[in-house]
């Protein structure tokens, strides 16, 4: 009886023994699968193109200082007509200037000024904001600006603008947004297949990606250069894309 008991006690052995080693292989297989599911590269995908303004902003801060109020706003009211002549004369109409942010400062106002007698009690200002759709004769007309300066108009550089010179828009972005992420896909793509050459794999699907931002960039790329400040421009974008690899 218990010779039976014995025989049957080792052959439940060898069957559980055997239940294990086969969950064994199959847990391996199963996790070798998942590894090979997880190999996968990641790629970028970098599409620039250079474009240019289509549309300018340009500031011209007028000053006039006297100890007079009335006299320093005749004068800065004749500063204005002449701003307006040299407008119209470089094919830049009235319509497209107007006058805003107009500000008087009285020196005997301030607590801060020094001791003694101001230079100029009154200074007035007002900026000639000029907006267009032509930025290159935007920027033509900035670079005569001299003109104003030898009839006696005063600009200033001093508010709320980095300087007095032009900025230059560049409002087409959803026009090349659709071919610069297409060539930007194909980029990534291209390198996601060398690498899968090189490494004897294939493609396999895109397991996930992602579409970086547009970026608008001067051209001309140097330390102090602003974007803004070229009417030539680069756009780029970045796509970032991960490929499942196979054997």
């Amino acid at each position: 009886m218990s010779g039976v008991s014995s025989g049957a006690a080792v052959a439940s052995a060898v069957v559980v023994a055997a239940g294990i080693a086969a969950g064994g292989a199959l847990a391996g297989s199963g996790l070798s699968r998942a590894r090979l599911s997880d190999r996968s590269v990641t790629v970028k995908g970098i599409a620039e193109r250079d474009v240019r303004a289509d549309a300018a902003i340009w500031p011209l801060r007028l000053v006039a200082a006297d100890n007079d109020l009335g006299q320093a706003n005749r004068q800065l009211a004749a500063a204005e007509e002449k701003v307006k002549a040299f407008l119209e004369r470089r094919g830049i109409p009235a319509t497209d200037s107007a006058p805003q942010g107009f500000r008087v400062a009285d020196a005997f106002a301030d607590p801060y000024r020094p001791a003694g007698q101001v230079a100029r009690r009154y200074v007035v200002e007002v900026t000639v904001l000029v907006r267009s759709s032509r930025p290159d004769v935007v920027l033509a007309a900035s670079q005569a600006v001299s003109e104003l300066i030898q009839e006696g108009v005063v600009l200033s550089t001093r508010g709320d603008y980095e300087s007095s010179g032009p900025i230059f828009l560049f409002t087409g972005l959803n026009a090349v947004k659709p071919p610069m992420i297409a060539e930007a896909t194909a980029r990534g793509r291209e390198a996601a297949e060398q690498f899968a050459r090189d490494s004897k794999s294939r493609l396999a699907g895109i397991r996930r990606a992602s579409q970086g931002l547009f970026e608008i960039l001067p051209r001309d790329q140097a330390p102090g250069i602003r974007e803004e400040g070229q009417i030539d421009k680069r756009v780029r974008v970045v796509s970032t894309i991960e490929y499942f690899l196979t054997d």
